[in-house]
């Protein structure tokens, strides 16, 4: 308990630290001046203070670049980290395809050229550099590797730019960064289970597609790479119908991942928290969600329960064994176990909806065990995971650390074909993960697939997901969800839930629907509208309204409902 609750507080301090500064890597060719940076055809050097994202590029023996494409967005100050995973020096230069061929020319006519410039970094095996851009204007550019006959070889990327140009005067400004704020490039950090970009990772071990916006705020503290990200609701929640309820709560999540090189491997620290807890044991109305209890005894019903405050505190370790394939572990004290897609409030195409699905506990209700060990093998776009995990889900006591055997067990195969999208197939058992029903286990199956589409104005992605539990001595249950979000310039949001489950839990134990199965639909829109109000924080308000489609026999209970929600937010961009 004691040793979580440090890493709580260390990542904490990394967050803090986040929030007030970034620490560069130290350049392989040293600093430069940027008060008076040239302009170019692909834009100008800029002060490693003012960068809005961080990405960091591999350079491999293979002659390759990963990522080897990256997308931004005009006027963007990127800082970027090429990294030398080889045991050769490579370099990363910024450029025209004519400039870079001129260059290369030069080089290979006077091989003992040496020289550094604001647009490249010459990295030695085993270390990283940094190159500090603003891109003025749309386009296509690339980043190449001139030492020796890499650029021959291939060794070659390319950066498209999109957006209105920065006027000239606009030196280095973010008048259009803040304008339209960016959710973060699909390629930053490196992938803490395996060679990959970061952005392909969600909560847990789960995998998004790799072409997923990526927010938060990105920092350097030392070694460590640091990311911060998180919001905070407040929320009108009104549940219409005989069996529906009013009430205003907040619900929050505040998430640092921190990772650094160790052994020849990447050691990763994870840490999240949430004030869910002030809302009140018993949560907020939601029709048709059932699970957990609020004191021990009586189960909640049309309810959705609050997250305890410590609702992951991981940590992780991965190590190549080639140049596309690694093994890692992950520890959680809380964490998240290899079972199902993304939890609902990490993928993209859920997050901005402030209500649990009410498919929660059949797809991803295992977000939360307190007590994970998962190993893991990735090779390229493949992961096959193992988890053993404790299957009781959090008690009635929020606020504490709890423990217990690692009882239960699950398997998940999971695969990104395309950056734009990611698979997963996943099975399960859960050993008594309900308090008030202990001699209940389940076998949970679970398949989805999630499809992100980038385009010049935001993002959209889609998710369709299905769950199957099998419980002791009770007739196997299914769950179907199709979500879907879409955002506009960073200011307009879109989103979209259909949901259609076996509900056997609606009725009190006695009475004379207790036990049985009612296929129920639910159906919900919603929309919010955000304000930047500094450079990585932004407010948003808007709502959400839903309609059900119930089975003859709840009518007299449910009546033909409507429910809705109005919220505010504040959530780190």
């Amino acid at each position: 308990m004691r040793t979580y609750l440090s890493i709580a507080f260390a990542l904490a301090a990394a967050a803090a630290s986040a929030f007030a500064y970034g620490a560069e890597p130290q350049h392989a060719e040293g600093s430069h001046d940027h008060s008076e940076a040239e302009e170019t055809e692909y834009g100008r050097a800029a002060d490693p203070a003012m960068a809005d994202r961080t990405v960091v590029v591999e350079m491999r023996d293979s002659f390759e670049f990963s990522p080897s494409e990256i997308t931004l967005r005009v006027g963007e100050i990127v800082r970027f980290v090429p990294t030398n995973a080889g045991k050769h020096e490579h370099e990363m230069v910024i450029g025209t395809m004519k400039e870079l061929g001129e260059h290369y020319e030069a080089m290979k006519a006077n091989p003992a050229m040496r020289h550094a410039e604001p647009n490249m970094a010459r990295v030695a095996p085993g270390k990283s550099g940094v190159v500090v851009w603003q891109f003025t204007r749309p386009g296509e550019f690339y980043f190449a590797c001139l030492v020796d006959d890499h650029f021959d070889a291939g060794m070659i990327g390319i950066i498209r730019v999109v957006g209105e140009a920065v006027s000239e005067g606009a030196h280095e400004g973010h008048t259009h960064a803040e304008a339209q704020p960016h959710e973060h490039s699909s390629h930053e950090m490196q992938g803490a289970y395996g060679p990959y970009p970061m952005a392909r990772e969600s909560s847990g071990t789960s995998w998004q597609p790799d072409s997923s916006p990526h927010g938060g705020i990105d920092a350097n503290l030392g070694d460590w790479m640091t990311m911060t990200h998180g919001f905070v609701n407040v929320v009108y929640d009104h549940q219409g119908g005989p069996r529906g309820d009013t009430k205003t709560f907040s619900s929050s999540m505040l998430m640092t991942m921190a990772q650094r090189p160790l052994g020849g491997g990447t050691l990763g620290l994870r840490g999240m928290i949430s004030a869910d807890p002030l809302m009140g044991k018993d949560g907020y109305p939601l029709l048709l969600q059932s699970g957990e209890t609020a004191d021990g005894q009586t189960p909640l019903v049309d309810r959705q329960h609050p997250h305890d405050l410590f609702t992951e505190l991981a940590a992780t370790y991965s190590l190549r064994i080639s140049e596309r394939g690694s093994v890692f572990a992950y520890v959680g004290l809380p964490g998240e176990p290899a079972l199902g897609p993304p939890a609902f409030m990490h993928r993209f195409s859920g997050e901005d909806n402030p209500e649990a699905p009410i498919s929660h506990h059949w797809l991803d209700s295992t977000h939360v065990s307190f007590g994970v060990l998962t190993l893991g093998v990735v090779r390229d776009r493949f992961k096959l995971e193992a988890s053993i995990f404790r299957g009781r889900e959090p008690d009635q006591y929020r606020y504490n650390i709890e423990t217990g055997k690692l009882d239960s067990a699950s398997l998940r195969l999971s695969y990104n074909p395309a950056d734009d999208w990611a698979l997963q197939v996943s099975r399960g058992h859960i050993r008594s993960p309900e308090q008030l029903e202990p001699d209940v286990n389940i076998d949970r199956t679970t398949a989805s697939a999630i499809y992100n589409r980038r385009f010049a104005a935001g993002d959209w992605q889609t998710t369709l997901a299905w769950g199957r539990n099998a419980k002791t001595a009770h007739d196997n249950t299914d769950a179907y969800l199709l979500e879907s979000a879409v955002t506009l310039s960073g200011i307009h949001t879109f989103f979209g839930r259909a949901e259609l489950s076996d509900k056997d839990e609606l009725f009190p134990a006695g009475g004379p629907l207790a036990s049985e199965t009612f296929r129920a639909g639910k159906l919900t829109a919603g929309y919010i509208y955000d304000f930047p109000i500094a450079r990585h924080f932004k407010i948003g308000v808007g709502g959400l309204v839903s309609r059900y489609s119930l089975p003859g026999a709840l009518e007299s209970s449910y009546g033909n409902p409507t429910s809705y929600m109005l919220l505010a937010r504040l959530k780190i961009n």
